[in-house]
């Protein structure tokens, strides 16, 4: 195998740029992977067995760091897979892939014009349950070319200066149990670093006197699921209360609403009976009674117009 020597010695400086640059995911995001919290090897499928490499690497605070790399630039017709386990869906009917990688420039390397590459492909396969390796490479649907907005050179190497790339790709509409994702090497010098797979939901709220539980979103970029509301205790409908989940998972403008019903008032999104909402002006009276207590009255009418 030709293999680049600076790849394996760039991992530890990488991990630490995706450390300082890795942000927490969206409520709205529900994770069905992230390598980032695996705390041993991910355990992925490799071959031929000459292709991509689990890196185990230790971080700056002595953390151990998970990798898979390859670099074969010098030999030519590189057909080089990484399948991942497989991935229960939780429903969803449409997923999102984040990858994060470093790739390295072939013109920064000398001898290889000719058979180094500056791409990856990915795919993925769905099934009902694990099928082990049974999965050919011809199953795999191809999901997109992923290439690097930045490389590195060996010039970043030497000055500890390496780029990482995030590219996300959305599938869908998905119909099995599960799925496999599979990485495809054709002959790149390139480290990923993490991998997330991930869905949309729209996170429950209240509105118009209506709760919206929690709904995942629709299977293609454009779709609008329609949600029916509940009404809050002591309501009913005025008009049926509706909402549209957006494939971003952000809930649309609210559509109809419900009312309190007979003897209850609308306060804070809920519904209280009216004899609730006056409760506080005995308490209020008791408290002006005394010298020491009208500041304690007054304090307590301030809090009560405020929450009114």
């Amino acid at each position: 195998m030709a293999s680049d020597p600076g790849l394996a010695a760039m991992l530890l400086w990488t991990i630490s740029l995706q450390a300082l640059g890795s942000a927490g995911t969206n409520s709205n995001e529900v994770n069905l992977l992230d390598t980032t919290t695996i705390t041993g090897d991910w355990g992925w499928l490799t071959y031929p067995s000459h292709g991509w490499d689990a890196i185990n690497e230790m971080d700056e605070y002595f953390s151990p760091i998970h990798t898979y790399q390859v670099c074969n630039v010098m030999s030519p017709s590189q057909n080089n897979w990484l399948r991942t386990g497989w991935l229960p869906r939780d429903g969803a009917r449409r997923i999102y892939i984040e990858v994060k990688f470093t790739l390295r420039d072939c013109n920064s390397m000398p001898g290889v014009l000719g058979t180094c590459k500056e791409t990856f492909n990915l795919y993925y396969y769905e099934s009902d349950r694990a099928v082990g390796s049974a999965v050919r490479e011809n199953q795999f649907i191809k999901i997109d070319t992923i290439a690097a907005d930045e490389s590195f050179t060996g010039v970043d190497l030497g000055v500890r200066r390496l780029k990482l790339n995030t590219e996300v790709r959305g599938v869908g509409p998905l119909s099995k149990r599960g799925f496999y994702l599979a990485f495809q090497d054709i002959g790149a010098c390139i480290a990923l670093t993490s991998v997330r797979v991930y869905y949309k939901r729209c996170v429950g709220v209240s509105r118009n006197l209506a709760v919206f539980t929690d709904v995942v979103t629709g299977a293609d970029s454009s779709s609008l699921v329609e949600v029916r509301g509940q009404c809050v205790d002591h309501a009913e409908e005025r008009d049926t209360p509706k909402m549209y989940c957006s494939a971003e998972g952000e809930w649309l403008v609210p559509i109809g609403r419900c009312v309190c019903s007979a003897g209850f008032e609308e306060h804070r999104d809920s519904c209280v009976g009216e004899s609730t909402r006056c409760a506080f002006i005995p308490d209020l009276f008791a408290a002006v009674k005394t010298e020491s207590g009208a500041f304690a009255g007054l304090v307590l009418l301030v809090k009560t117009i405020i929450s009114s």
